[in-house]
């Protein structure tokens, strides 16, 4: 075999695709063939259960090893669901809960989903420590602000998913939750001292290590006593040093996807990224959702050109081929899911919190406050309209709501206004507006903050705004279908 083919496919095995469709395209089919570790599935990718089983069949038919990975977190990151919002709360009302063994068991519920799915890598649980009130990416699908009780939810999730056949991968390494720049748009910086993350963040990664996550994912932010000038997923001393070396870590290193601005604008391109992050230690690149054959080639050719140029040596490109590997021998071990059951709707109904009266709300006006999706999340249905029994509902934009208008279409009947990050500017004065001249209640389905509204009757914090959340909330102020 020529020397530059071997390269090649060494380079196609440190790498996860992805494509468009709920069919395997013929160029998929054909690097999987080649040697291409695998693939990533998104959104659009996902279907009915029976055409998805289909699918990652047809992945496994070409390639036995192949990994078939997703970001499937439950709260507001689902693929699997994403038509109608997750069954399972996110981690912010897991950590609410603070049961170590229900997040366990929904964990494993999750696992089981995936299983059957023939998904056997789960980019997930999210173990940053969300310290960041604001933080734009994060928020609700970080476990909490506390260090030890993000680490014990960490633990409990690794063991629920990997007890389920499915590889678990602990993210965003070395902490993504100080942050309030979303690193899909550009590089945040996170000014934090070596001791400060050991004490901040890095405990829940010692935490998921401990349990035996099998990969850990990197994040594309900068913290300058760390990582110098560009993101952990190029830094050696983050990934090599600190996650190997002090943490022990022996598993995959997994890089957040190379497309997003916090690594492309760093490297100068996807190509260049991944020679990066393979120097430095990753082992398994995810290329990002935008993908066709052209890309792959042309980070497969960007990672054999560094071999030969010396950037890069053929050892460490070996390295991170063998570790995925071997993840990929442990996730296509057979395995039989047990049945799943419905744990989510328990857990988000022990996480939900009410403060105020929630009597005399029956038939009320919904007021659902439009609030966007970070591109983590995609856009996935949330609120509680899927819960309603003949309950009206209107969707407004909070800076272009008039109060007059919603109080006029309400007459009689109390408001309820169900939002996320309730406490920005423009939302507040709205809440306000209506409290101080109608009977209100407020449904805050985000991360949540120290502030309430004046004159509410009730205000309800779900952590999350799955549909598991949703019916928790509906079934508190007694509006379930």
């Amino acid at each position: 075999m020529p020397i530059e083919s071997g390269l090649r496919r060494l380079a196609l095995r440190t790498l996860l695709a992805a494509f468009v469709g709920k069919s395997l395209p013929e160029w998929m089919h054909e690097l999987l063939g080649e040697g291409l570790a695998g693939v990533t599935l998104f959104a659009t990718n996902v279907g009915e259960p029976g055409p998805l089983r289909r699918l990652t069949t047809e992945l496994t038919a070409a390639r036995p090893d192949v990994l078939i990975a997703i970001d499937e977190e439950g709260g507001d990151v689902t693929r699997l669901a994403h038509r109608t919002g997750s069954p399972y709360p996110g981690n912010a009302a897991l950590g609410a809960a603070d049961d170590p063994d229900l997040t366990r068991t929904v964990y494993a519920a999750i696992g089981a989903d995936l299983a059957r799915a023939g998904i056997n890598l789960d980019l997930a649980p999210d173990v940053d420590v969300n310290t960041a009130d604001d933080n734009p990416v994060i928020g609700t699908r970080s476990f909490g602000a506390s260090p030890a009780l993000v680490a014990r939810h960490a633990a409990a999730a690794v063991t629920g998913l990997q007890s389920a056949g499915v590889a678990a991968c602990a993210k965003h390494f070395p902490g993504h939750g100080a942050t309030t720049t979303d690193s899909h748009l550009a590089l945040p910086t996170v000014d934090a001292t070596r001791q400060l993350l050991r004490e901040r963040d890095l405990p829940p990664f010692a935490a998921a290590i401990a349990a035996g996550t099998k990969a850990i994912m990197t994040a594309h932010i900068r913290v300058p006593a760390l990582t110098g000038t560009g993101p952990a997923t190029f830094s050696p001393a983050a990934l090599r040093d600190l996650l190997r070396h002090e943490y022990g870590f022996t598993g995959v290193i997994v890089t957040d996807a190379l497309e997003m601005r916090g690594a492309t604008a760093a490297a100068g391109g996807i190509g260049a990224a991944a020679v990066l992050a393979l120097t430095a230690g990753a082992d398994l690149l995810c290329i990002g959702a935008r993908v066709d054959r052209d890309l792959v080639e042309h980070v497969a050719a960007e990672i054999v050109t560094a071999v030969c140029d010396g950037r890069l040596t053929v050892d460490r490109l070996e390295e991170a081929a063998a570790r995925t590997a071997d993840l990929a021998a442990w996730a296509g071990r057979p395995y039989r899911p047990a049945p799943s059951g419905t744990p989510g709707y328990a857990a988000a109904r022990r996480a939900i919190r009410v403060e105020g009266s929630v009597a005399g709300f029956a038939n009320p006006l919904i007021v659902q406050l439009d609030s966007g999706h970070s591109i983590a999340e995609g856009r996935v249905p949330w609120g509680l309209s899927p819960h309603l029994d003949g309950v009206e509902q209107m969707i407004v934009a909070p800076g272009d709501a008039a109060p007059a208008d919603i109080l006029a279409r309400a007459g009689a009947r109390p408001i309820v206004v169900v939002g996320r990050r309730t406490h920005h500017d423009v939302t507040r004065s709205l809440i306000e507006n209506l409290a101080a001249r109608h009977t209100v209640a407020v449904v805050e389905m985000g991360w949540p903050s120290t502030w309430r509204p004046a004159g509410v009757r009730a205000f309800l914090t779900t952590y999350g705004a799955s549909l598991a959340n949703g019916r928790a909330a509906a079934e508190a102020l007694g509006l379930s279908a």
